[in-house]
């Protein structure tokens, strides 16, 4: 899910950028701290979408730059359990898929990824035993966040699957709910036999 999330920070600016207007001195700054920055909390930082109240800079003697507390929004994707989520397959390999999940990418496991037997073709395919499904790089799908984890801040790792119904390359999805659209077919009553 992406969020916009008020921050108040103290932010330092340098005196290479005393020569700028203090929006776009703090704005700099902001970005060069935030974005991309990774936490359980914030999730991964996008963008700065706003700046808010800047307060009056204050010098900190031998350090030579002014330092502003400043409030801001930030931009930022937190996946959250049991979110469903659009996901653009990255790579196949015998073990499942890699997604990519707005910035980020998720992990799918070959046995979430459709309600069959799945196995793994020689072109970079997953294939289905019975129903005879695909899915290669580039496919678009839609998938449920099953795991998040941030224990490695540099690469947090997203679990994702597809076995549920509204789940799956869309087109499944489609030809799924046509199939549950179609009225059922009644047999023809028989007569009694004597």
């Amino acid at each position: 899910m992406f969020y916009r999330t008020k921050i108040k920070d103290h932010i330092r600016v340098p005196p290479e950028h005393f020569d700028k207007d203090i929006d776009a001195a703090i704005t700099t700054m902001i970005k060069k701290k935030y974005e991309g920055y990774i936490s359980k909390d914030l999730g991964i930082v996008i963008d700065v979408s706003s700046i808010g109240e800047i307060g009056e800079g204050v010098l900190i003697p031998g350090d030579g730059a002014t330092y502003y507390n400043v409030e801001f929004q930030l931009l930022n994707f937190k996946p959250e359990l049991h979110e469903v989520l659009y996901a653009r397959v990255k790579d196949i390999a015998d073990f499942g898929a890699f997604m990519t999940i707005g910035p980020s990418d998720g992990m799918i496991h070959i046995s979430q990824t459709m309600n069959d037997f799945v196995s793994f073709g020689k072109d970079k395919v997953l294939l289905g035993k019975e129903s005879k499904r695909n899915l290669k790089i580039g496919d678009l799908c839609r998938a449920r966040v099953i795991a998040v984890s941030y224990k490695d801040l540099s690469n947090p790792k997203f679990g994702l699957t597809m076995r549920q119904e509204g789940l799956g390359r869309l087109d499944w999805i489609e030809e799924d709910l046509s199939k549950s659209k179609k009225p059922a077919t009644m047999k023809k009553a028989q007569p009694a036999k004597k």
